[in-house]
C-alpha cells in the first residue's frame, strides 16, 4: 500500500499586504492550524493563489512554510504547472527544501491527451524523491483525469495519491475500484469529504479547514475510526459554511472569512477581487450561526 497523510490537510491561504506576501500573518496562521490538530498543510495551492505568485515568491513561500512547520506535520508543496519543464524545476526545488509531498495539478490551458497526462506526471516523477499527489480539478483546468488513466498512473511508485475535485462520485468509485491500494484518494471538495472517505478515501485537502481546522480534522478522524454518523453530522452541520466559502471563486470568500477572524487582511491579487458586500454579509452570518468565535 502507498501511504500519504491521513485526515485533513489545509490548503493554506497566502496572506498579502501592500502587494507582497505577509509572512507574519502566514506564520501565525500556520501556528493556529497546528494548535488545532490539523493533519497536514498545503502551501502554494489554488487557495494560496499560486497562479499569481511569481517564481521567487513561490519558492520562498514553500521554504518559509517548511521551516516554520519544522516537521510537526507533513508539508505538501504545490508545484504543478502547464509547462512540464517548470513543474520539474519547481518540484525538484521543493524536494531540496524538505517538502514531505508534492501536489501537482493537471496541465491547464494548453491541456493534453490522457496519454500526455501520463507522460507529464512521469517526467516529474523521474527527477523527484518525494511522494506525488496528482490534482484533478477540471472546473479550473478544462482537463479531467479518467479512471483508466489513474490506473496507469497508479503503477508509478512515486505517485501515491490523487486529490479528486471533479465532483463525480461515480468516477471516484470507479477509480478506487480500478486502482485499489495502488492509489489513495483524497477529497478535493469540502462538501464530499464523508462520501469520498466512505468509498475508501483517506482524507481531504480542504478550504474549510482554514476557518475550522479542528472540526475538519475531527470529521476525517471520525471517518477513519468508523464513526460514520459523527462524521456525517459534521459534514451536514458545516454544509452551509462550505457553500458560503464557494459562493464566489475560491479563495475570495475564505480570504474574507479569515480577514473577519483577524488572521490577515483581505488583500487578494487581480484578476480576483474582493468579495461582494452582500455575499460577505451572508457568509459572516453563516459563520456566526456555525458557532465560530470572532
Amino acid at each position: 500500500m502507498k501511504n500519504t497523510f491521513r485526515g485533513a490537510a489545509t490548503a493554506l491561504i497566502t496572506p498579502m499586504k501592500d502587494g507582497k506576501i505577509d509572512y507574519a500573518s502566514f506564520e501565525a496562521l500556520i501556528e493556529d492550524q497546528i494548535k488545532n490538530e490539523i493533519d497536514a498543510l498545503v502551501v502554494c495551492g489554488t487557495t494560496g493563489e499560486s497562479a499569481t505568485l511569481d517564481d521567487k515568491e513561490h519558492r520562498d513561500l514553500i521554504k518559509f512554510c517548511i521551516d516554520t512547520v519544522n516537521h510537526r506535520v507533513p508539508v505538501i508543496a504545490g508545484t504543478g504547472s502547464n509547462d512540464t519543464r517548470y513543474a520539474i524545476d519547481l518540484s525538484a526545488h521543493a524536494c531540496e527544501m524538505g517538502a514531505d509531498m508534492l501536489l501537482l495539478v493537471t496541465p491547464y490551458y494548453n491541456k493534453t491527451t490522457q496519454r500526455g497526462l501520463v507522460k507529464h506526471f512521469e517526467a516529474v516523477s523521474n527527477v523527484v524523491d518525494k511522494p506525488m499527489i496528482v490534482y484533478n480539478v477540471p472546473s479550473r483546468t478544462g482537463l479531467n483525469i479518467l479512471p483508466e488513466t489513474y490506473k496507469e498512473l497508479s503503477y508509478n511508485e512515486k505517485i501515491v495519491a490523487a486529490k479528486e475535485a471533479n465532483g463525480n462520485i461515480s468516477a471516484v468509485a470507479e477509480t478506487i475500484h480500478l486502482c485499489g491500494e495502488n492509489l489513495e484518494i483524497i477529497s478535493g471538495n469540502d462538501d464530499q469529504i464523508v462520501p469520498i472517505m466512505a468509498l475508501g478515501g483517506v482524507g481531504v485537502i480542504s478550504v474549510l479547514s482554514n476557518v475550522v481546522p479542528k472540526e475538519t480534522h475531527e470529521m476525517c478522524k471520525a471517518m477513519l475510526e468508523g464513526r460514520v454518523a459523527d462524521a456525517a453530522k459534521l459534514q451536514l452541520d458545516y454544509l452551509p459554511l462550505i457553500n458560503a466559502l464557494f459562493c464566489e471563486t475560491n479563495p475570495i470568500p475564505v480570504k474574507a472569512a479569515m480577514a473577519e477572524l483577524g488572521f490577515c487582511g483581505e488583500e487578494i491579487r487581480l484578476p480576483l477581487c474582493e468579495m461582494s458586500q452582500g455575499n460577505r454579509a451572508k457568509m459572516v452570518q453563516i459563520m456566526k450561526e456555525a458557532g465560530i468565535k470572532f
